[in-house]
């Protein structure tokens, strides 16, 4: 989908600009240039469609269907399976996460998808397949979804809506007036364009600035942290290979899908599969950048406490798979 985006990232770095290909520098640029461009695509998108199905789709029915309690458990599997079909990382998926919360769905189950939407989607899937082959590859998305819904049920438990940052309330507040206006005779499509395209512009401004900050970040990682730098520290004789392996994976920044190759390298040095997983997952659903951006949704306490029950979670996976595996 986006292979034209990065031949024009190559054309610009590598010609317009003269700098050196596959040097420390140029990767960094052409990551910044390729991500940025390629995620307020998706920003776009993404904040355009929520808003036509936040004008239409009957969320009181999916809210009530969400926390029924004889349904106990399937509310965070729902949100958790369908951030395993939506193809966004972490920075296209906060959109999706404004969108639930205003839509009054439990902030818990927001959060269970929220960490299993940059995890696993269908390029993962494939290219895991071909990489590791059915075992591994099942392994890794069945852990996906049980993890985000684990730590979607932890976090619920913490009542953490307080904690949500003004802009987020405001919205809520927002949406709340605007549906009392649409109480006596819901406008039709055309009329909804004008209040969609403003909620989208909205969303996007504020947080577009941080957006550019995490890609900056990510792609000064992206090009400065050389491969080999990890395979000394985690290696299987090492008792504490999984934490450190999740605490180095933090820093970085990218998706499933550019993160494989760096695995592959790692399963090949003899690294267990535990670790490189645990690694995986800290990289695509605990980076930096996604912190920076999550910043505009969440204060500094519930972003700590997000951060927290999300790596204990992912360390006692990779601890799992390493005596499955």
């Amino acid at each position: 989908m986006f292979d034209w985006l990065q031949s024009f990232s190559d054309w610009l770095i590598y010609s317009v600009f003269g700098i050196e290909n596959h040097s420390k520098l140029g990767d960094t640029l052409n990551f910044f240039v390729f991500d940025t461009i390629k995620i307020f695509i998706l920003l776009a998108g993404v904040t355009l469609l929520m808003g036509i199905i936040n004008s239409y789709f009957p969320i009181d029915k999916v809210r009530a269907f969400l926390t029924k309690r004889k349904w106990y458990g399937l509310d965070y599997f729902v949100a958790s399976f369908f951030g395993t079909i939506t193809p966004f990382c972490s920075c296209s998926s906060v959109p999706l996460f404004v969108g639930f919360v205003k839509g009054g769905i439990p902030l818990g189950v927001t959060l269970a998808f929220l960490i299993s939407s940059p995890l696993v989607d269908a390029v993962t899937v494939a290219i895991f397949f071909g990489m590791f082959g059915l075992r591994i590859t099942l392994i890794y998305v069945i852990s996906g979804i049980v993890l985000s819904m684990i730590a979607g049920y932890i976090l619920s438990k913490m009542k953490l809506e307080s904690l949500l940052t003004d802009w987020v309330k405001e919205l809520l507040k927002n949406k709340q007036v605007v549906d009392r206006n649409f109480e006596e005779k819901p406008p039709n499509f055309f009329q909804r364009i004008p209040a969609i395209l403003k909620e989208a512009g909205g969303i996007i401004q504020g947080v577009s600035l941080y957006i550019l900050i995490g890609i900056a970040v990510g792609g000064l990682m992206h090009g400065y942290i050389p491969t080999g730098f990890f395979e000394g520290y985690i290696s299987k004789d090492n008792p504490f290979a999984v934490p450190i392996a999740v605490i180095i994976g933090v820093p970085m920044y990218s998706n499933t899908a550019g993160i494989l190759p760096i695995m592959q390298v790692l399963v090949e040095k003899g690294i267990p599969m535990g670790t490189v997983i645990a690694f995986s997952m800290a990289v695509v659903g605990l980076s930096v950048p996604e912190g920076l951006l999550l910043k505009k949704i969440m204060t500094t306490k519930m972003l700590m406490i997000f951060f927290a029950v999300v790596t204990v979670c992912i360390i006692i996976s990779g601890y799992l798979f390493n005596n499955i595996l």
